[in-house]
Parts: C-alpha cells; sequence; structure tokens
C-alpha cells in the first residue's frame, strides 16, 4: 500500500464515529472535507444521488442517512446546522456517486468495502423492478468502465484512438461484430445519446461482466500493448457472447430497447423521493 492510500485509509478511520450502543457512523460533513469537496452545496448533490441508490437498492433511506442538527458557534451567535449520520453503505454509495477524478473519491470507494455493497445489492436484486434494476447495474457499470480505462491505460492504450478502438473491440466481441456506431444506429439513437443508457437490466448485465472481466484480465495477465489490450477485450466480449447463446439466451443485439432512459429514471426517482421529504417521510436537500 502505498504512503498516500495508507494516510487516505487512516483519514476515514479517524473520522468515523462509534455510538453508545456499538454502532458507528460518520459525520457528512467530515466525510465531505475528507473527499476533498470545499463547498457543501456541490456534497449536497452528491448525498441526493447516494439516496436515489440506496432506495433502489432496496434499504432505507432514512436508517442510513438519518439528519441531525448540531449547534454550533456563528461570530457572537450559535446557530443549528444541518448533517447526516451516515451509515458505512451510504458512506460507499456517496463515494460511488462522488468525482471519479478525485484519487481519494477513488481510495474511499475501496475503504467502503464494494464486495460487501455488491453481496447487499445481490440480496435484493431480484426484488427491484425492471427500472431500479437498470439504475443498480448502470451505476455499477460506471465505476467499473473507469477500472478498465485505468487498465488499459496501463497495459498501453494511451491516445484517444487507440482508446476507441479498444471500446469498440468489447462491443465488436460480445455484439457479433456490431461496433459502437452501429449499436447506437440498430437502437435508433439521437446524436449525443449513449447505448448503455437504453439497454435494459439483461443487456446491461451482460456488459457489466465484459467490462469487469476485461479488466481483470489485462491485470492479472500483465498485457501489454494497445493492440493486445484490443484483442484481449473482443476475446472476453466473444466469450461473454457464446456463454449467452450456451445457455439460450437472447443475443445482445436482439434485446429490446427500454422505452425510457436512464437519466429519465433517475429524474422520476428523484421527483419521488421529493414527494417523500415533502410529506417528512425523508430529508432531502436541493
Amino acid at each position: 500500500m502505498s504512503d498516500l492510500k495508507a494516510k487516505e485509509y487512516k483519514q476515514f478511520e479517524e473520522i468515523k464515529h462509534i455510538r453508545g450502543d456499538g454502532s458507528e457512523y460518520w459525520s457528512a460533513r467530515e466525510l465531505a472535507v475528507a473527499l476533498d469537496y470545499t463547498k457543501w452545496e456541490n456534497f449536497l448533490k452528491v448525498i441526493g444521488r447516494a439516496m436515489i441508490a440506496c432506495e433502489n437498492s432496496g434499504h432505507s433511506v432514512v436508517g442510513d442517512f438519518p439528519e441531525v442538527r448540531k449547534i454550533v458557534e456563528a461570530g457572537a451567535t450559535s446557530k443549528p446546522k444541518k448533517d447526516y449520520e451516515l451509515s458505512r453503505y451510504a458512506c460507499y454509495l456517496i463515494v460511488q456517486n462522488g468525482d471519479p477524478r478525485k484519487e481519494v473519491v477513488a481510495l474511499g470507494q475501496t475503504y467502503f468495502a464494494i464486495q460487501t455493497y455488491r453481496q447487499e445489492v445481490a440480496d435484493h436484486f431480484n426484488k427491484l423492478d425492471e427500472d431500479r434494476r437498470r439504475l443498480v447495474v448502470r451505476g455499477d457499470i460506471k465505476q467499473w468502465n473507469q477500472l478498465l480505462a485505468e487498465a488499459a491505460n496501463d497495459a498501453g492504450v494511451i491516445t484517444n484512438e487507440e482508446f476507441a478502438i479498444f471500446q469498440n473491440a468489447g462491443y465488436m466481441g460480445l455484439y457479433g461484430g456490431l461496433d459502437v456506431e452501429a449499436i447506437h444506429a440498430r437502437k435508433e439513437l439521437e446524436v449525443g445519446q449513449k447505448i448503455l443508457d437504453y439497454m435494459g437490466s439483461t443487456e446491461l448485465i451482460a456488459n457489466l461482466f465484459r467490462i469487469s472481466q476485461a479488466e481483470e484480465k489485462l491485470r492479472k495477465d500483465k498485457v501489454q500493448g494497445a493492440e493486445s489490450a484490443t484483442s484481449v477485450h473482443y476475446n472476453v466480449g466473444k466469450e461473454v457472447r457464446t456463454a449467452i447463446k450456451k445457455i439460450g439466451g437472447t443475443m445482445p443485439e436482439d434485446l429490446p430497447k427500454p422505452e425510457k432512459s436512464i437519466q429519465q429514471i433517475e429524474k422520476e426517482q428523484m421527483e419521488r423521493l421529493k414527494v417523500k421529504a415533502k410529506k417528512g417521510k425523508i430529508m432531502l436537500d436541493e
């Protein structure tokens, strides 16, 4: 472990609080500082997205994000300051929805136990409706795509052109030769719309498996060279396609396109949370 990682892991541990009953929590205000968010308003947006993910995974927003008020001194007066006592699970959802460009956010994802998170999601996954399943898997894909990009870069995929070829190779393996542009056209999407945002949960899961397995193979085999990395991505996609065929599944390009995009579902979820907030069931900041 690098000195930087050790320092940041220790920082997360040092801001952990223990209640009288032995349960643990993290102050959202303190976590914002640890994650290098200088503006509380910006961090509240991340908390809002994490609340949506929490509800979609079958957990209680109230239980994982309880709001508290703390009295702080402000000059000659004192006033209550809003905060949240976050569970470990809530913290993980926050770092999952944080700025991936921040190294400390990536470290936080590891600290807050991604394996535990995935197991908890798996326990609830079958109980979710299709829209919520899509949101859960799409969130995982965002994180794994980041890891895959880093693994590809370490392997030697450097330029934008090389990365575009690398990305297309994975899709071509999984989609029987169709590249990103062809899949985009097949789904009849407009310019700027992302194909991953117009996939159902079954198609998303197939792509998640492709992405995660490609990332693991690149790192485990210590692949070097853009051409070799691209070949690995294509072959992993092809193997996933073969597995789908063997079990009699529908090929990803033949799966139906959902009527709503991921962005539309997220907007609906946020509106629903706002309605609950107005009814006093949860506390949600803009």
